[in-house]
């Protein structure tokens, strides 16, 4: 009897394919439908926002950090604030640090929506997808309303925000806030208990709580893992151990895992936003008083020589922020994103450099999906949240 010959097919999945969430490569080697081995290729986006950010002034860097995770540029715009913060001691006002803390839950909404709709979208469930960004258009609203832009607001400044808060931005949040909860319970109407999303999620793509720790997996993929890491619970910042939340876990580590981790996460940012809103006062200081970094009222400067001295002398010439370097980690939507910053004295940055969440994600596929279905390998990316702006930085 003849021996049966067998030979694995290599296949290139992406740059372009749509469940690879942006222009990642993915070069598979199959046993018919069985991966035997994965190489991830990034690099395709190359934007060098990290090294562009050395040619600009401090407050310019704002909006480039915004342009990484595009899905959650206010964690970037937050971590990279008060970095530089940290090093010229700067301490923000308690109203500040709320008005932050409402803007960064808002937001871990926002990018948990577009997570939720494309990874059911992509498992089959396609409606998914309308129902959640039609629920992200609202909260785009109110970035609009803030800032004048939907996607990149740049709102969070060096030294606290952009500008004091627009009329009607309670009353927009609150409707909002009264609104979602009915709708996070349509959607687990849809999923939760859906027979055919279980059998696509319940046992693939299982994480260990050691593999994560080996990886240097955080976030909702290491939560889903047994480990409850969280930087606002381990490292608090802008005031958050004054807030009233838990950090959802569970055991399993698999795809149905990281889904039910996100879902509670959301509700609990729908509590953190009740709480915010509820301390914010409608006016009221918006920024720190140190002159260095924060221009006088306008009132001043159309009145005061000196006023408008330091208003130029700003917007020119920037300023200066002490040598040393700083790190300070966030809790973005996909987990710890820390910014890293040198000074050499100058009005530019040295170095900034981003601890990216979805960076670790990637590297960490390969041997997550190795041995498993091709079908299953969409719905582990969908579930690692990947942002490819993440990761070319």
């Amino acid at each position: 009897m003849a021996e049966i010959r067998t030979e694995t097919m290599t296949v290139n999945m992406g740059p372009q394919h749509p469940s690879t969430h942006g222009v990642l490569r993915l070069v598979l080697e199959l046993d018919g439908e069985v991966i035997q081995s994965v190489m991830p290729t990034i690099g395709y986006l190359h934007t060098g926002i990290e090294k562009t950010a050395e040619q600009k002034k401090w407050q310019q860097v704002i909006p480039l950090v915004e342009r990484m995770d595009y899905l959650g540029p206010q964690s970037n715009s937050l971590a990279y604030a008060l970095s530089v913060e940290k090093l010229l001691g700067l301490e923000m006002p308690k109203r500040v640090n709320d008005i932050r803390v409402l803007l960064a839950e808002l937001q871990r909404l926002g990018s948990h929506l577009i997570w939720l709709g494309t990874h059911a979208m992509e498992i089959g469930a396609v409606s998914m997808l309308f129902y959640a960004i039609r629920e992200r258009e609202l909260l785009l609203n109110i970035n609009e309303l803030i800032a004048g832009f939907r996607f990149f607001p740049s709102y969070i400044r060096i030294g606290g925000l952009r500008e004091d808060l627009p009329r009607g931005f309670h009353e927009m949040v609150n409707e909002f806030l009264d609104r979602f909860p009915t709708k996070m319970d349509e959607f687990e109407r849809l999923l939760t208990k859906n027979d055919i999303f279980r059998r696509r999620t319940e046992g693939v793509g299982v994480v260990t709580l050691e593999n994560a720790y080996q990886w240097g997996l955080v976030g909702p993929i290491a939560r889903a893992a047994g480990s409850d890491y969280d930087v606002r619970k381990y490292f608090p910042y802008s005031g958050y151990d004054t807030y009233d939340f838990t950090v959802p876990t569970a055991t399993e580590g698999d795809v149905y895992a990281r889904y039910r981790v996100r879902i509670a996460e959301m509700r609990q940012s729908i509590n953190l936003c009740r709480q915010a809103i509820a301390r914010i006062s409608p006016t009221g200081v918006w920024a720190c008083d140190d002159t260095r970094v924060v221009p006088p009222p306008k009132d001043k400067v159309y009145t005061e020589m000196e006023a408008l001295i330091q208003h130029f002398l700003i917007y020119s010439q920037g300023f200066t922020v002490p040598v040393g370097d700083a790190y300070v980690p966030v809790e973005g939507p996909r987990g710890e994103h820390g910014c890293y910053i040198v000074s050499d004295g100058s009005n530019r940055p040295w170095r900034v450099k981003m601890r990216a969440p979805s960076f670790m994600a990637i590297q960490a596929l390969p041997s997550v999906v190795q041995g498993g279905l091709i079908a299953d390998l969409v719905a582990v990316i969908g579930s690692t949240d990947v942002v490819m702006g993440d990761c070319d930085r």
